[in-house]
């Protein structure tokens, strides 16, 4: 609101629209001024998906909100492919544009390449209550992989996938769910793609996890069920790990450990892609394509054979 009161100015964004800044006259009606521009030409050149909006009843009865960006031209095995998002407690089923915004570009390259893709709203993510958002207590890696699971569920029913092909990614705690798909889940998940994935948590920042999992000294089941690392026998799919050497958040030693794990188990259904210089969340733009190129890479050559 301007100092006299008389204009507004508003940032506005839709789904396949990056931010802008608008004025408006502070008055019934009026119409708001683009005053921004932001995104070049080439990216204005390609037609940005709208995905569907969707929600499907999980095995609990609980309505599960999803976005669904449809194959473009499916191709004859009809993959999918569910994109996990981060941080536990967040939301990306919405109307404005995401902070996921490299994940909804990628997702709409693999839409162009003969893909379903989902990304869910899973069990604990922001904006759905309190219910929802304990629904994980002592138990990460239940209902909101569970909510995975149903997702691909629903995509058989209405979208007509084979569920024979579906794979999942993710990072930080998507990193996680994908790696607890691929490890409890393997007749669902044909491939993933963890990137910078907590394997266990008693490792991880107890300012986040004892909220959610208790302490480790007091709750030791919950941190066993709840960390991929105790259940790295049960891969039977293809599994590619990406990790920045210097990640101050989930720490490198994590896939160290888990990949030491993975060898010791006889594995070789996996591969490790280490960014020596790149933190939690990368910088560099080479390190960015170099990641995605290896998912999609992977799907490729797991999902279409």
């Amino acid at each position: 609101l301007s100092p006299d009161e008389k204009w507004l100015a508003i940032n506005y964004s839709y789904m396949d629209k990056p931010w802008e800044l608008y004025i408006q006259e502070n008055k019934p009606g009026a119409k708001a001024i683009q005053v921004t521009s932001s995104s070049s030409s080439e990216f204005k050149s390609y037609e940005w998906r709208k995905p569907d909006m969707v929600s499907f009843k999980n095995r609990y009865g609980s309505d599960v909100y999803a976005r669904v960006y449809p194959a473009k031209n499916p191709h004859p095995n009809r993959p999918a492919v569910v994109f996990v998002h981060g941080a536990g407690y967040l939301q990306n089923v919405h109307f404005w544009w995401s902070q996921y915004f490299r994940e909804y570009m990628f997702n709409n390259m693999l839409a162009d390449n003969g893909y379903t893709v989902i990304d869910i709203d899973y069990t604990a993510s922001s904006g759905y209550g309190r219910d929802h958002r304990t629904g994980i207590y002592r138990h990460m890696g239940g209902k909101d992989l569970t909510d995975q699971v149903d997702g691909v569920k629903m995509l058989v029913e209405k979208y007509n996938i084979d569920p024979k092909h579906v794979g999942l990614y993710g990072g930080s705690y998507g990193g996680f769910i994908t790696l607890m798909g691929l490890f409890t889940e393997p007749d669902v998940f044909a491939s993933g793609a963890g990137l910078r994935s907590v394997t266990d948590w008693a490792h991880y920042n107890h300012g986040y996890t004892a909220n959610i999992l208790n302490e480790p000294f007091n709750d030791s089941l919950a941190y066993k069920r709840s960390s991929p690392i105790y259940f790295a026998n049960g891969l039977k799919g293809n599994l590619l790990m990406c990790h920045g050497m210097v990640d101050v958040n989930v720490h490198f030693q994590d896939i160290v450990r888990l990949s030491q794990r993975l060898i010791e188990l006889g594995k070789n259904n996996w591969e490790l892609a280490v960014y020596p210089v790149e933190d939690h969340g990368f910088v560099e733009p080479s390190s960015w394509t170099d990641e995605y190129k290896r998912i999609f890479k992977l799907f490729e050559t797991t999902l279409k054979k």
